[in-house]
């Protein structure tokens, strides 16, 4: 059997959990409609609650409906860009949905974008309206793209009324032509949507963008159908679910597809109840958690690590819930350990991308491998690649990571070049190219290397930033790191990595001390040249260490 057979094969099947199919049937139908039955099915359940309010399945969707009329009546056209620039809120679910109900296409701008940032996206897709939050308005208006209307909205406007009374003062946004507030929106047009014809399988949903690796960050086209095939295959990975009776601390941000696929999309759709939070911190979080008795949990890496020390996290019953699922980046097998000691429940660790419209691959919840980012889903097709001898791999080798199923992408917004690019026709499959190096071995757990971009080529040897990283991780008095390389004439690439160490090891552990602790856990040739001792490091939106911006500081 050759190697791609082998990938066709599926060896992970054997390991799915008893219950989760090998593949799963795709509603054709649009979002909307999925959430709509949603809200049919239950109209007087709570959708959400923020901050104490609480909002019902018939109340989110008489609004989504009331906003989806007053877009129509503002000129929207199916097909047309609108852009959310809002902090997670009823609003960016209402505004979501809404935009969906006219047949236009969502994109979601990251509230910590500055106007430069907001200024590409809003031009690259086209976009011809914003709904955004007070607050953020400025950037908007700096950003000087030539928009048909803007809609400004406070995130006070839905919290309880005690609340609203300490939200801080109002941010003053100037009248304009084309500018309104969403509430008089809501006021004045009925909860009547546009009919609006929409086929799943070739109208847009969704425009997220790349987190821009390299470049600037990439449109990518889901469809309606990209999006329910996406939720149909992680709601058949977890058996154990019940629609309309789980609750989902949402505190990931929605403008990310984490956040928007896998808790907003996801939760809403099934009628669950999501409990809000605009400004993540760890004392929220928790809070949240146990008053409301969460039972699942969607983190990143990053928040594990500082959870496992919190002095409250024991105040949680981590056993309690369902699931306890980490994604978004790698989870280092020292916060898995130290996770699992501090609650006594274990994390699962996935993978996901924006053009898989979320979630490809999870742990089986009775068989975790630590160092695994698991198996495919079901409707999901994976197979690793070598790019020096252009050939599929067998399991073991290490190579690019090959993806296709109903979820992914349509291709990369108005990149026709960059779309030729990602896709690859092999044994009757069109696959999708990550750029993210992977093995898998033979039982068909995929393990992660790197993304491409990031491999160190030092004195002609290929260097993973990520099995440094593991080993810096593993230190005791090491809290955070990255690696990168540095260009040398002499030897290509030094590799350096950037540390923060625990506050009570500052200034007392050298840089020496960590290249000697390198050396007895690397090969000389990925120990780091350069150790450089920090309080943070950058981070990308959903806190995962951002490499790029590292490297960046040397162009």
């Amino acid at each position: 059997m050759d190697a791609l057979a082998r990938y066709l094969a599926k060896p992970w099947l054997a390991h799915y959990q008893k219950g989760v199919p090998a593949s799963v049937e795709v509603p054709v139908r649009s979002v909307p409609q999925a959430f709509d039955e949603a809200c049919a099915r239950a109209p007087g359940r709570r959708a959400v609650v923020f901050y104490g309010r609480e909002i019902s399945y018939r109340e989110l969707h008489e609004a989504t409906d009331r906003l989806a009329n007053a877009l129509a009546a503002l000129g929207l056209k199916k097909g047309e860009r609108v852009a959310l620039f809002l902090l997670n809120s009823p609003q960016f679910i209402i505004g979501y949905f809404a935009a969906l109900k006219c047949g236009a296409v969502v994109t979601t701008i990251s509230p910590v974008y500055t106007s430069h940032e907001v200024r590409h996206q809003l031009q690259d897709s086209g976009a011809r309206a914003v709904i955004c939050q007070d607050v953020l308005y400025e950037k908007v208006a700096k950003a000087g793209v030539a928009l048909d209307f803007t809609i400004v909205t406070r995130v006070a406007e839905y919290l309880p009324a005690l609340k609203r009374m300490f939200a801080g003062k109002a941010v003053a946004v100037p009248a304009a032509p084309g500018v309104h507030w969403l509430q008089d929106l809501l006021a004045k047009y009925p909860p009547q949507a546009p009919g609006v014809a929409i086929d799943p399988k070739t109208d847009l949903a969704a425009l997220p963008y790349t987190g821009g690796t390299t470049g600037n960050p990439k449109g990518v086209m889901l469809t309606h159908y990209n999006l329910l095939a996406a939720q149909a295959s992680a709601q058949a990975a977890f058996p154990g679910f019940e629609p309309g009776r789980e609750v989902v601390i949402a505190f990931l941000p929605f403008f990310h597809i984490y956040g928007q696929a896998v808790i907003m999309l996801n939760g809403l759709c099934q009628g669950n109840l999501l409990v809000l939070i605009t400004n993540p911190d760890t004392d929220a979080i928790l809070e949240a958690m146990e008053r409301y008795q969460a039972t699942v949990f969607y983190g990143v890496p990053t928040l594990y690590e500082y959870l496992k020390d919190h002095k409250d996290t024991g105040k949680v019953d981590w056993k309690r819930l369902k699931v306890v699922v980490s994604g978004a980046d790698t989870l280092h097998e020292s916060t898995m350990q130290g996770w699992a000691k501090r609650t006594g429940s274990n994390i699962i660790e996935g993978y996901a991308l924006s053009e898989t419209g979320a979630t490809s691959h999870v742990n089986p919840l009775h068989r975790t491998k630590p160092g695994s980012f698991g198996c495919p889903l079901p409707n999901m097709q994976a197979a690793v690649y070598g790019a020096e001898n252009n050939a599929f791999v067998p399991p073991g080798e290490t190579g690019e990571l090959l993806l296709a199923g109903p979820n992914v992408m349509q291709g990369y917004w108005g990149k026709p070049e960059e779309t030729a690019k990602v896709f690859h026709d092999a044994g009757g499959v069109r696959w999708m190219r990550t750029g993210d190096l992977v093995r898998m071995d033979e039982e068909g757990y995929f393990h992660f290397y790197d993304r491409s971009k990031d491999l160190i080529k030092h004195k002609g040897l290929s260097v993973f930033a990520k099995d440094v990283e593991d080993v810096l991780y593993a230190h005791p008095h090491v809290k955070a790191a990255g690696v990168i390389g540095v260009p040398d004439p002499t030897v290509g690439q030094n590799i350096k990595a950037i540390v923060v160490l625990q506050t009570d090891a500052r200034g007392k552990v050298t840089e020496d001390e960590i290249k000697a602790y390198c050396r007895e856990q690397l090969a000389a040739y990925k120990v780091p040249q350069i150790v450089e001792f920090r309080g943070e490091l950058p981070k990308t939106d959903v806190g995962k260490v951002s490499r790029r911006e590292l490297r960046e500081e040397r162009a």
